[in-house]
């Protein structure tokens, strides 16, 4: 069966190292990236994507595209004569690109549709307070993330987990089902589902606004928001008119009471440092003050002089 694989990040990479473990069902004819970067250094080359590195490290031709819609793409691809061709956090491909796949065309998806359809589904689902998320393949169709579902895989979001974390879990967990998925599409077993409309919630790409920390919500939603958006590109606020971005903290339960704190209030003591929600404190653990390298909030304390309390924002 020939296959043509698409996708750019890590989250993507043990999906083709499975695929490509499969050499004796599955003929990987092309794998699909990102172009290159350019780095900061201009004296240095281009920073391939990782997909691009693993391919090369397998030996898989690679072909970067910028642009999918260029009818040159689209012509590449049929070039191929793919049988099947995966998807796994790449574009929104158009129909003269998938439809080149004679057994159809899927997607690896990082939840369980359709809940958190759309860029950030493992983000958001951290972020929402879920305690259980998963992995689906679909066929690809013209409306994102809609497809008719093919395998879901579920497990348990950990209490303590962060979005890094669960991505590198739910890589693996993808790559199981990728390979499950390609076998029942080759044996013609595959058996499919479709979605239900009325059930689907929402996982929009995380911005500058929508990755702010609201400190006047209660403490577990606080910490969630900033388990869903750790290690990368990971909740902000400001201090003392710079960005400060928190990577980890956990609910406190502090006797001190003080009246007249409100939301985004700071309280330390010589080695912990504590924001008060709506409904309590939170113990910050590790951050980055803007121009400063990432540390805990001990070392954080240690360099900074500070007052009993003081507020995050104005």
């Amino acid at each position: 069966m020939r296959i043509i694989f698409m996708g750019t990040p890590q989250f993507a990479v043990p999906s083709l190292q499975a695929i490509a473990a499969e050499n004796s069902a599955f003929e990987l004819v092309l794998v699909v990236t990102g172009k290159d970067k350019p780095r900061k250094n201009k004296h240095s080359d281009p920073e391939p994507s990782v997909v691009k590195r693993a391919a090369l490290a397998l030996g898989l031709p690679v072909y970067e595209v910028d642009d999918v819609t260029d009818p040159d793409f689209a012509a590449a691809v049929a070039a191929q004569r793919p049988d099947v061709i995966v998807v796994a956090a790449f574009r929104i491909l158009p129909p003269a690109v998938y439809e080149q796949a004679a057994l159809g065309a899927f997607n690896l998806h990082a939840s369980l549709l359709p809940a958190y359809r759309g860029a950030a589904p493992i983000n958001w689902s951290v972020i929402k307070g879920e305690k259980e998320t998963g992995v689906t393949t679909f066929f690809l169709q013209q409306r994102v993330d809609t497809g008719n579902i093919i395998f879901q895989e579920k497990t348990p979001i950990a209490p303590d987990e962060n979005a890094t974390s669960l991505t590198r879990r739910l890589s693996e967990i993808g790559a199981r089902v990728v390979v499950q998925t390609l076998h029942q599409i080759a044996d013609g077993s595959v058996k499919v589902s479709g979605q239900n409309d009325a059930l689907a919630s929402r996982a929009p790409k995380l911005t500058r606004d929508n990755t702010r920390i609201n400190w006047s919500q209660p403490v577990t939603a606080i910490n969630d928001f900033i388990r869903g958006l750790a290690l990368k590109p990971a909740a902000w606020t400001t201090f003392q008119g710079k960005t400060m971005k928190i990577f980890s903290a956990c609910p406190a339960a502090l006797s001190i009471e003080i009246p007249s704190a409100s939301p985004g209030t700071l309280l330390s003591d010589k080695s912990r440092l504590y924001a008060s929600g709506s409904d309590g404190w939170l113990e910050l653990l590790s951050l980055q003050l803007e121009g400063r390298k990432p540390m805990e909030a001990s070392e954080f304390l240690r360099g900074f002089r500070h007052d009993a309390e003081t507020l995050f924002f104005v």
